[in-house]
Parts: structure tokens; sequence; C-alpha cells
């Protein structure tokens, strides 16, 4: 294998980008199953819906969806908290939140995607916005903007979502409840409403990062399980329940996928990026940044 120093920087700033868009995807995730313990295997679903809702945007409404993202959060926000509604009611407050609860987000999932080929077809969709053509060069490194924008604007996601948990009553409240919600009542919460809460965030997250996905790739209804396991290895990865340890998590994958895709082939990025996972678990089972 010939190394080339210009090659391989190329790729691990390309990593870091990709990683930054990584974390976008992966945050809901670290609320949805390590905050809360919900085992939300339909979060990639969501992740393609918000993708085909850009798409829509652009090419339905001409809006760029950038700023449909935000009213697009929202829906996502209602959404979520109308999911876990569903979840509690029907298996958590029964404590069959497990296997059972694990078939229900699989159900939607599937539901999802079914609704979306049955909508937009099993074609691949991508949105071309002109100004994100552009690449920016310093030195012989390189800065496509289709891939900067969506990791910067992943990273002030991260930023935003720890900035909430850390400096809001809600926010502390949905840190505290995943390890006791009874003393979360003591301080006047009520972890059901809370948890509501957390879930209509992440699903939120997880919308705005399929506006970013589809600026990236083109996507069809089924693009969201190629997320499955990635997403849950960088919340594990990083920590459970770390946010920070997500963002790094996500960096770490993303540096391993490009550097193995662009010396060995794209086939092999997913078993090295899992690799990576399996060393790190090896030594510290608790991740990069948990306790």
């Amino acid at each position: 294998m010939d190394v080339s120093w210009d090659l391989t920087l190329n790729a691990i700033v390309s990593g870091i980008m990709l990683g930054g868009f990584y974390a976008a995807v992966a945050v809901g995730i670290t609320i949805a199953f390590g905050m809360l313990d919900i085992v939300n295997i339909a979060h990639p679903a969501f992740i393609v819906v918000g993708a085909f809702l850009a798409y829509i945007s652009i090419n339905t409404l001409g809006i760029d969806p950038f700023a449909m993202a935000p009213i697009f959060a929202a829906l996502g926000f209602v959404g979520g908290r109308l999911f876990y509604r569903a979840y509690y009611h029907f298996f958590e407050r029964r404590g069959d939140e497990s296997l059972q609860g694990l078939a229900f987000f699989f159900g939607i999932m599937f539901i999802v995607e079914i609704g979306l080929v049955l909508t937009f077809g099993v074609d691949y969709r991508l949105v071309d916005l002109s100004y994100l053509g552009s690449t920016y060069t310093l030195g012989f490194v390189q800065f496509p903007l289709r891939l900067l924008a969506p990791c910067l604007i992943g990273i002030a996601m991260v930023a935003a979502v720890q900035l909430y948990l850390a400096k809001t009553f809600t926010g502390r409240a949905i840190l505290a409840v995943a390890q006791d919600p009874e003393a979360v009542r003591l301080v006047g919460a009520d972890p059901i409403h809370t948890k509501e809460i957390a879930f209509g965030i992440a699903v939120a997250t997880a919308i705005a990062a399929g506006v970013l996905l589809i600026i990236i790739q083109p996507v069809e209804p089924s693009s969201g399980r190629e997320f499955i396991g990635r997403v849950f290895a960088i919340c594990v990865l990083g920590g459970i329940a770390s946010l920070p340890g997500t963002l790094i998590a996500a960096m770490i994958l993303g540096i391993a996928e490009t550097l193995t895709s662009t010396y060995f082939g794209p086939s092999w990025s997913p078993a090295v990026a899992f690799g990576v996972l399996l060393l790190t678990l090896a030594v510290r089972p608790t991740g990069i940044l948990g306790r």
C-alpha cells in the first residue's frame, strides 16, 4: 500500500467533517438509549423522514431546507412526545419496555419505510443547493461545503443540546431521570413528563439530521438502515449518556471510515469502524467519557 501524505491528510479532514455529521445523527440515540434507556431502533427511520421533508421543501415548496429545518424539528418534537406517550402507556408503565418496546419501535420503523415507499417510490432523491457546490482549499487540503456545512451544523446541534441539558431545569431533570426517577419527583419534576420532553428532543434532532443527510448523499426510504448499527456504536463508544463523548466517538468513526475507504475500499469501512468500537470497549468498557 502506497501512502500519500496529501491523500491521508485529506482523508482525515474528510473524516472529521463526516464525524460532525455523524454526531448530529447520533445525538438523538444518546438521549433515547443512553439517558432514557429506550432502544429506539426507529431512530434512523426518523432521520430519513427529515431527509424527505427537506426534499419536499426545495422541490415542491421552493424553500431552502435549512430555513425549514427548525419547523421540521418542531414537528419532530411534537411527534416524539406522542410516540413516547404511546410507548409509556402500552409498555413502560407495565414494565414491558424491553422486548415488547423494541418490537414497538421495529414496527414504527417498518411503517415509516412503507409509508415513504408508497409516497415517494424507491428511487434515490437528492437535494441540490447551488451554494453548497463550492469547495474551499487550504494548501492541498479540500473542504467541500456540501460536507463542511453539515459538520458545523452537527457540532452546533450537539453543543446546543448539551447547553440545554446543563443550564436549564428541565435539562438537568432529563440528566437525572435516567439515574433516579424518584429523586426527580423530590425536586418537583414529573419523570414521565421529563422523559416525554427528552424523547421529543431526540426525535427533533433526528429530523434535523435528516436535512443534513440528504445534503450529503442521495436517500431512499430504506437508507436509514445503514445507520442503525452506527448510531448505537457511537453512543456506546462515546460513553452512555455523554454528548461530548458522542461527538468524540463520531469523529473517531468518521476518520476510521474515510481512511479505510481511501486505502482499502468503502466495503471495509464498517468493519474497521466497529473494530475501533470493540477495541475501545475492551480497554474501557464504559466508553471514552463514560463513568
